[in-house]
């Protein structure tokens, strides 16, 4: 896919793998107060085991053309990444996903990361549907899904729980000849 990509301002994108474990887990103990409002992550990758555990799974499925992740690095330092949590290369859909610890917010780096990531989907892999699934609460990441140009098709209500609490997901997407219009 890639290896490493300036995103601008001392920030870069790159591939995010299991002999990264510490600097992962160290950067979720960072921010997984941030990070665990809403993405899963914080509450997956809670020891060293877990976390290397869980970027194992994503190489694992990086073999097998279903899943990617990258981390976004600034100066030198893991703060966040974007991810493919499904891809399906023949049924033409991804689904993108993110996280940022809170020093690394208000930068545009989630948008620039995931603007790579989805024209790499789309120009290299052929996909023609990239959804951004998200909690109606998580307001940062639905002006992200704004900022990609992709149209909310609705919400599912009351549709996943996530700690406890029953929460509405909301789907955009954008299409592959809207992507390359926008």
């Amino acid at each position: 896919m890639m290896f490493v990509r300036s995103l601008g301002d001392g920030a870069e994108l790159r591939p995010l793998e299991p002999w990264q474990a510490e600097e992962f887990f160290a950067h979720m103990e960072r921010g997984r107060d941030f990070i665990g409002e809403h993405i899963g992550f914080a509450d997956a990758a809670k020891d060293l085991e877990s976390a290397r555990n869980l970027l194992q799974r994503y190489a694992d499925n990086t073999a097998n053309d279903t899943q990617r992740i990258l981390g976004i690095w600034l100066d030198d330092k893991l703060v966040g990444g974007v991810l493919l949590r499904d891809l399906n290369v023949p049924q033409g859909r991804a689904e993108v996903g993110c996280w940022l610890e809170p020093a690394a917010t208000g930068k545009g780096l989630i948008t620039k990361a995931a603007t790579l990531l989805i024209d790499w989907a789309i120009r290299e892999r052929g996909v023609h549907r990239v959804e951004w699934l998200v909690s109606s609460k998580n307001a940062p990441s639905i002006a992200v899904a704004r900022r990609l140009g992709m149209t909310r098709d609705g919400v599912l209500r009351s549709y996943h729980p996530y700690r406890g609490v029953r929460q509405d997901l909301e789907v955009w997407s954008v299409l592959a000849p809207e992507w390359e219009n926008r």
